[in-house]
């Protein structure tokens, strides 16, 4: 999956917990927790979406990597490669 895929499937995935929300207007290193003004538990319904969209498992160890928008997207193509 593209990375423009990727970032396309965490906005559908967004919208449905923070329909206000726009991916396309965050920076690459931003918080995405920040910019969203996503709370824990958005940020915790945002993994679950991805993994039941996408079947990648997101072990709560590896959250940290999620914050940023590149860190998102990267971490979703490693593991959607692989």
């Amino acid at each position: 999956m593209s990375r423009d895929e990727l970032e396309r499937v965490v906005a559908e995935v967004l919208a449905g917990i923070a329909p206000e929300a726009d991916l396309a207007t965050v920076k690459g290193k931003e918080d995405l927790r920040e910019a969203l003004d996503l709370d824990s538990m958005d940020f915790l319904n945002l993994v679950i979406g991805l993994h039941e969209r996408l079947g990648v498992d997101i072990p709560e160890a590896d959250y940290p990597k999620l914050f940023t928008k590149d860190g998102l997207l990267d971490y979703l193509a490693a593991k959607a490669s692989g």
